[in-house]
Formats: structure tokens, C-alpha cells, sequence
């Protein structure tokens, strides 16, 4: 077939290849891309110079315009889009119900920003070769940054610190929504590696096995229970068909007892206190009065990011670091539901269950390319370090959920919408 012809002339970075295909689309795929490229390698901040013109949101902009002038789009059918257009509802009726709505205001757009990137991607990532272009630059782009922090890491010698690693300005600069990105980067790199190491150059390979090993270094150097918590956890969901494979389960305790060797002793002794110590006892007072607001306002919530305001002024007792006054509930589940009530807890929860569906769908999928099926899986395991490690940090709005949701949603748009369609171009 030529389309997969065309795709194989891309792995792993055929750069050239990837660029003259580039180049041939529409205008519409070149802003998607550069906005992806500017939203998380940022080099408006490695060169501020370039800094006075807000590129990301330009580039949004161009995309939006090129939609309706890029004459491969066509309607993406998902479930997905009925549950986050519902979602996008039940915010806004929190925004004008809420308690305190000029602060629910001010922060309308950290929601309503990504709701509009995902239709964008959706709609736009419309084919192989542009699916996989795009998931390059992410990949690209998170490694650049789990280079960076892998390598500071090593450079102290794998000691602690209390702020672990900082990722650059923006939604990856603190350490624990930096593990997150490492999260979900690790389990996509790590498939493009096994897959595909045998097809591609020395130097792919060590460049593909860098984008798996430098992110768990970095979810190991983060001080973030949590991230690590939900590593584990991806691990043990990677592995567990291969655990009694004796080839595999060597590799598999050689990997773990490496990572537990490099972990600080601070932080072994982080674990050993939890539940116990102040930040600890701090987030389960979030979570317990986070419940009683959200069982005290349980259509609308309290407000869109009125948790703390609202906190402030009815659980004042129950602020430990005084200092500082009380901060964001540390729960992707306590944080919508608070936000914005029950029903859309249900429906972010729907969301969820229908991208780890969907990415488990391709994943097992037979008549795919075994690289496709990879991805898929990669995607779905990206999803599950997401939500454990959303338990203990307070990323609903960040890009990690939504981005991920836009690559499954394109995914299986299509592998299988033009199966379904077969005069679809």
C-alpha cells in the first residue's frame, strides 16, 4: 500500500522524509505543529529575544484559520467530543454559579484553551504521516526536557533535593507536573524502541532508547511520591506478560533494582514517613473537605478554581502551613468535582475510561501494524501513570490529559473510522 510505504520512509527520524512530507501540507498542519513545538520545547525562553510575540497563541490561531481551508478535513466522529462538549457546559454553568465567579473568571481559559487544542488536533492529525510527525515533535520535545533534567540529576550525583527537578518556565517547571510529563512520555518511547530498533540506525536506537531511560531517570530524581508511585505501577502493567518469562523477569529486576539503588535515601525515608508527615496529613484534609464541599454543592461544585478561596473562608482550621494559606486540592477527582459538581466528575471520568477503551482497542488490535498497535498501548499506559499520579498533584487543566486524549481520538479516527468508510480519501 502507498500510504504505508510512505510511513515507513519516516522511522524512527527519517528527518529528511518527514520534512518533504511536511512542507506538502497544508498550512493548517504547519500551525499545529508549531504550536506543539512551541508549547513544550519553548524557545522563546531558551532565546528571549523572540520572547515579545506570544507564538503559541498565533500559531492557535493560524490553525484555527487553516480548519476551514484544509481540504482533507473532514467530521471526526467520537464519543469523546458529546462527553467534553458536556463537560465544557457544566464548566461555564460553574463559572457564572459559583461562590466567588470573578475568580472563576480569571481562570476560564486554563479549561476552555485545551477543549479548543483538542478539536484542533483532532481534526487537523487526520492521517498516518501526520500522526506520526506530530507525535514526533512530542516525543522530540519531552525527551528534550528529560534530557536536560536527567542530566542535572546525574550531575549532583543522584542526591535529593526538596524541589527534585525543575523542568522549564511554564507547565513542567515544578517537579511533580514534570514526573507526569515523564509519566506519559516513558511507556510511548519505550514501545517506539522495541519496535522498532531492529528497522533503524545505530544512532535512532540510542536515540530512542535515550527517550525511555532519561525520563525514568528524571521520575526517579523528582522527589514525587506520587510520580513514582504511578511508575511503578505503569511498570508492573507493561510487564506483567512477561513476568514469567525468564529473559524478561531477569531484565525486569535488573531495571527495579537499579531505580531503587538510585533513589535518594531521603526519599526512601519520604515514603517510610507517608501519611504521617504535615504535606501528607495536609493533602488528606484537602481531599476529606474537598468531599464535603462537593456533597454540600453537588451540581455545580463550588466554583471553577474556587477551592481555595472557598477553603479559606470554611475550613480555615484545617490549613497546616499557615504560612502560605491554603493551596489547590492536590486531586484531579476532588478538583473537577469541587469546580464543578458530580456531573462532571462523571463525565472527566467518562473521559478517561473512553481514551484507556479506545488506546486498549488499538493496542489489541490484530489487523494493525504492530507499531500501531504499539502506540496505541503507549498512549493508553501514558494514561494510567496520569490519573494514579493526578491523585497526589492538581493537573486537570494542564496539557498531560488533553493532549493525550487529542492523540487517541486521531488514532482511532484513523485506523478505523476509514475502515468503516473505505471511499473516505
Amino acid at each position: 500500500m502507498e500510504e504505508q510505504k510512505k510511513i515507513d520512509d519516516f522511522y524512527a527520524f527519517k528527518v529528511k522524509n518527514m520534512w518533504a512530507y511536511f512542507k506538502s501540507q497544508h498550512f493548517s498542519f504547519w500551525m499545529i505543529c508549531g504550536y506543539l513545538f512551541f508549547e513544550f520545547v519553548k524557545p522563546q525562553a531558551l532565546f528571549p529575544a523572540i520572547s515579545i510575540i506570544p507564538w503559541a497563541q498565533l500559531l492557535l490561531i493560524g490553525a484555527l484559520a487553516g480548519v476551514f481551508t484544509d481540504p482533507t478535513i473532514k467530521r471526526v466522529s467520537s464519543a469523546a467530543n458529546i462527553l467534553l462538549v458536556l463537560f465544557s457546559i457544566m464548566i461555564a454553568i460553574s463559572i457564572f454559579g459559583a461562590s466567588y465567579p470573578d475568580v472563576s473568571k480569571k481562570y476560564y481559559l486554563d479549561f476552555y484553551s485545551w477543549a479548543i487544542i483538542y478539536f484542533l488536533i483532532i481534526n487537523i492529525v487526520n492521517t498516518k504521516e501526520r500522526f506520526y510527525i506530530f507525535l514526533i515533535i512530542f516525543i522530540v520535545a519531552a525527551g528534550k526536557i528529560a534530557f536536560g533534567t536527567s542530566k542535572s540529576w546525574v550531575s549532583r550525583g543522584f542526591s535529593f533535593t526538596s524541589w527534585g527537578l525543575m523542568g522549564p518556565k511554564g507547565y513542567f517547571q515544578n517537579s511533580g507536573e514534570l514526573a507526569i510529563l515523564m509519566l506519559m512520555l516513558f511507556p510511548l518511547a519505550f514501545y517506539l524502541y522495541f519496535h522498532l530498533k531492529e528497522r533503524v540506525k545505530t544512532w535512532e536506537k540510542i536515540l530512542l532508547a535515550l527517550f525511555w531511560i532519561c525520563p525514568a531517570l528524571t521520575i526517579m530524581g523528582a522527589s514525587s511520591r506520587g510520580a513514582q508511585i504511578a511508575f511503578v505501577v505503569v511498570l508492573a502493567f507493561m510487564f506483567r506478560k512477561s513476568i514469567f518469562k525468564v529473559k524478561s523477569l531477569v531484565g525486569i529486576v535488573i531495571l527495579c533494582s537499579s531505580l531503587y539503588y538510585l533513589l535518594p535515601q531521603e526519599q526512601k525515608d519520604r515514603f517510610a514517613a507517608a501519611g504521617d508527615d504535615k504535606t501528607s496529613q495536609q493533602r488528606l484534609l484537602y481531599w476529606e473537605n474537598g468531599w464535603e464541599m462537593m456533597k454540600d454543592h453537588p451540581l455545580t461544585g463550588v466554583g471553577f478554581f474556587n477551592f481555595i478561596p472557598y477553603y479559606n473562608a470554611h475550613y480555615a482550621d484545617d490549613v497546616l502551613f499557615t504560612d502560605r494559606g491554603a493551596e489547590l486540592p492536590h486531586n484531579i477527582f476532588i478538583q473537577v468535582g469541587t469546580d464543578a459538581g458530580f456531573i462532571a466528575l462523571f463525565l472527566f471520568i467518562s473521559l478517561i475510561l473512553y481514551a484507556l477503551i479506545s488506546a486498549s482497542k488499538i493496542a489489541r488490535n490484530n489487523r494493525l501494524e504492530p507499531i500501531d498497535r504499539a502506540i496505541g498501548a503507549g498512549l493508553g499506559y501514558g494514561i494510567i501513570g496520569y490519573v494514579i499520579a493526578g491523585q497526589f498533584v492538581t493537573v486537570t487543566y494542564y496539557p498531560f490529559f488533553w493532549v493525550h486524549l487529542a492523540f487517541i481520538v486521531s488514532c482511532s479516527n484513523i485506523y478505523f473510522a476509514k475502515k468503516a468508510h473505505p471511499s473516505a480519501k
